[in-house]
C-alpha cells in the first residue's frame, strides 16, 4: 500500500526551506569560533596578511601558539582560580536558590510573595549601573577587593535572582506535595524532607542551572576585572588580556588563549545538554 506524505509538495519545499535556512544560521554563528580555531594555528604574519585564509592555502601551521599561551597566561594557575571561583559560586548559588525557590512555593504568604516580587524585579537593573559604587564600597569603605571570596560572593548574589525564578517554576509545575505530606506523615522534618524527597526531584533544573551559571561564572570578565589585580588571583578571561601589549597583539597567540579558556566549559556543555533542555523546558511549565 502506497503511504503519502501529509502537506505533499508544498509541505516538502517548505521543510527543504527551513532546513537550508537552519544551515545558514548555523554557518553564520559557527563562523568566528571556526576562524579562532583556524587562526590559532597560524603565524602571526600570516593572520596578518590573510585573517579568513582556509588552513589548506598557507604554511607554517604549528602549535607554537598554544604553548606559547598555556606558557605565558600561566594556564595552570589560571585555572584552578577559575575553578575555584566557578564551583564554589556554583555550588552556593545551585544550594541556596533550590531552598529559597522552595520556601517561597510552599509558603504562601506576604513575605514570600514580596520577597519573589523583589528578586524578579532586581533582574532588570543592569550590572553597570551598580558597578562604580559596588566597587567603591568593597574597595575603598570595607577594602576586601582582591579576594577569591569577595569575587564568589558578588557572583552568588548577582546570580541569585535567576536561578530563584527558574526553580520556582520547576518546584511549582513538577514537584507534588503529596509526596511531601508523605514525608512529613513518616517523621521527616522540614530540612530532611528538602534534602531527601525535593532535591532529588530538582536534577533536571539544577543540571540546567549549574551550566548556565557556570559559563556565566567561568567567562566573566568584567566583574574580576574590578575585584582582582593580584597576577596570582587572575581567571583565565583576564589572563588573556596578557596578550595584549601597548601597541600591538600577538594574535596568534590571543586565539590559542581564548580556546584554552573556553574548552573546559565547552566539555561541560556537551556532557550536560540534554539536560539543559529539559530543565529549561520543564522549568517554564507552570
Amino acid at each position: 500500500m502506497k503511504q503519502t506524505t501529509i502537506g505533499g509538495t508544498k509541505r516538502k519545499a517548505a521543510n527543504a526551506l527551513a532546513m537550508i535556512g537552519l544551515i545558514i544560521i548555523f554557518i553564520a554563528y559557527m563562523f568566528p569560533f571556526i576562524m579562532v580555531v583556524i587562526n590559532s594555528l597560524k603565524q602571526k604574519r600570516d593572520i596578518i596578511k590573510s585573517p579568513f585564509s582556509w588552513l589548506f592555502t598557507i604554511k607554517g601551521l604549528s602549535f607554537d601558539n598554544f604553548v606559547k599561551a598555556f606558557t605565558q597566561m600561566d594556564f595552570l594557575n589560571a585555572f584552578k582560580n577559575s575553578l575555584i571561583v566557578t564551583v564554589t559560586a556554583t555550588v552556593l548559588v545551585t544550594l541556596l536558590a533550590s531552598m529559597l525557590a522552595y520556601y517561597i512555593v510552599r509558603n504562601n504568604n506576604i513575605v514570600s510573595k514580596i520577597t519573589f516580587a523583589l528578586m524578579v524585579a532586581s533582574m532588570i537593573i543592569p550590572f553597570q549601573a551598580i558597578m562604580i559604587p559596588l566597587v567603591s564600597i568593597y574597595g575603598g569603605t570595607l577594602n576586601i577587593l582582591n579576594h577569591r571570596l569577595t569575587l564568589i560572593f558578588m557572583h552568588t548574589g548577582f546570580s541569585m535572582a535567576m536561578s530563584v525564578f527558574m526553580f520556582h517554576g520547576f518546584i511549582k509545575g513538577n514537584v507534588p506535595i503529596a509526596l511531601e505530606e508523605a514525608a512529613y506523615i513518616d517523621g521527616c522534618t522540614h530540612s530532611q524532607t528538602f534534602f531527601k524527597i525535593v532535591l532529588p526531584l530538582l536534577k533536571p533544573i539544577i543540571s540546567t542551572m549549574v551550566i548556565l551559571n557556570s559559563l556565566a561564572f567561568w567567562n566573566d570578565y568584567l566583574l574580576p576585572s574590578l575585584v582582582l589585580t593580584d597576577k596570582k588571583l587572575l581567571t583565565l578571561p583576564l589572563s588573556t588580556y596578557s596578550f595584549y601589549g601597548t601597541y600591538s597583539a600577538d594574535y596568534g597567540t590571543i586565539m590559542a588563549g581564548l580556546l584554552l579558556c573556553v574548552l573546559p566549559i565547552l566539555i561541560l556543555y556537551i556532557v550536560l545538554q540534554k539536560q539543559i533542555i529539559g530543565g529549561v523546558v520543564a522549568g517554564a511549565v507552570k
